[in-house]
């Protein structure tokens, strides 16, 4: 019985020692957690401007329809399509001549009837003396007197004719009402033109200054106002979402009516556009400032993740990441202003967050996936003796 008893002991004593090792190498490997490789950056404080985007499309300041106020031959054209003009420069000629000689019947026809006035003026200065002294009766003297006063609204009629006839010659040339840039051609040298033909003879577009007309969600209206009354609202224009060059504009007009449509309100800026690079008909993307916030706490907007609980982050402490729920508020170019949940100073994942769950262990790399310069110093730091082999 005794060496039954020994023999148990010695087998219980093999099994322990057997199964030692498996179980310290099974808790070791839950100890050692994997290490993620993630990008990190910094969250800091800033001035960031609350801006509204939008798409703008470009409008004339004037554009002006140029017509011909009476009909004749086009005798010349003095420009050519597409070219700048200044506001009086002579664009287009018509054959005068007709409207010329019908001056100079007008001015006849004063001439005449000036003189048949002249003439019962006095007829009328007699025949007035002559009824004094009852020399004629008083019916002769009423036909004298209205045949003087007929002729002097004839020779009133004779001066508004005349000064008809020159405005007709003045027509004859054809000014540009405004400064800008002349477009397609519609008429040539030698047609027969209309007075006040549908088809205009060319059309000109102001170009300096010009006008970029936009549209806003109803919801910003309150605060455009707000900062409308307070001063001017600045406007910027690029030309294409890629294009870092912007041009710099005033808001100018606001609707006085939501489209009920779209519930949209129509905006509209003016810019100089002193380089002509923005084109009437042009689509733009429109960036107008509200206002500054000073000292915004802001992280790179990849940064920002949304789960079934809101927006969160992660947050790199001591080598763990941690998410932390946060309050976003407006984006301005690649950053985000965080109203609650962050402080300046901290380190948040912009890359690699798939990888990650609360409390991971993290690696910190740059962009280009090497490892940052304190974790080199730390690895060689952590190898002497490599290094004393060597």
């Amino acid at each position: 019985m005794k060496k039954i008893l020994l023999l148990c002991c010695l087998l219980s004593t093999g099994c322990s020692l057997l199964f030692l090792p498996a179980c310290s190498s099974k808790k070791e490997q839950q100890e050692k957690k994997p290490v993620a490789p993630v990008t990190v950056g910094a969250v800091i404080k800033k001035t960031v401007p609350v801006q509204i985007r939008a798409i703008g499309n470009v409008e004339a300041y004037s554009t002006v329809s140029v017509k011909a106020r009476v009909g004749g031959d086009l005798t010349h054209v003095y420009f050519r399509e597409g070219q700048d003009v200044n506001k009086g420069d002579m664009l287009f000629t018509i054959d005068p001549r007709l409207f010329k000689t019908a001056l100079d019947s007008a001015k006849a026809n004063l001439v005449r009837d000036t003189a048949l006035a002249k003439k019962a003026d006095e007829d009328l200065r007699r025949y007035t003396e002559l009824l004094r002294d009852e020399l004629v009766s008083r019916s002769q003297y009423e036909q004298i007197f209205a045949n003087a006063e007929a002729l002097k609204a004839t020779v009133e009629a004779d001066k508004a004719a005349v000064e008809n006839a020159r405005l007709q010659v003045e027509y004859c040339a054809i000014y540009a009402p405004i400064a800008g840039r002349t477009g397609s051609l519609l008429v040539n040298q030698g047609n027969l033109i209309k007075a006040n033909d549908d088809k205009p003879m060319v059309i000109i577009n102001q170009l300096q200054p010009v006008y970029v007309n936009f549209s806003v969600p109803e919801q910003y209206l309150p605060e455009i106002k707000k900062y409308m009354s307070a001063g001017k609202l600045n406007v910027e224009t690029f030309l294409s979402k890629e294009d870092k060059k912007s041009f710099h504009g005033v808001l100018s007009f606001m609707d006085n009516t939501v489209d009920t449509a779209t519930g949209t309100i129509k905006l509209k800026a003016t810019f100089s556009n002193k380089e002509k690079a923005l084109w009437p008909g042009q689509f733009v993307t429109v960036r107008m400032t509200l206002s500054n916030i000073q000292d915004a706490v802001v992280v790179p907007t990849q940064a920002i993740q949304t789960g079934q609980q809101g927006q969160f982050v992660f947050v790199v402490k001591d080598g763990t990441a941690e998410l932390r729920p946060v309050t976003a508020s407006v984006t301005y170019e690649d950053v985000t202003v965080i109203e609650k949940g962050l402080s300046a100073g901290e380190q948040v994942v912009t890359d690699g967050q798939m990888r990650l769950m609360p409390g991971a262990k993290v690696e910190i790399k740059n962009a280009q996936g090497q490892k940052s310069n304190s974790q080199k110093e730390s690895s060689k730091i952590s190898n002497p003796a490599k290094d004393k082999v060597k």
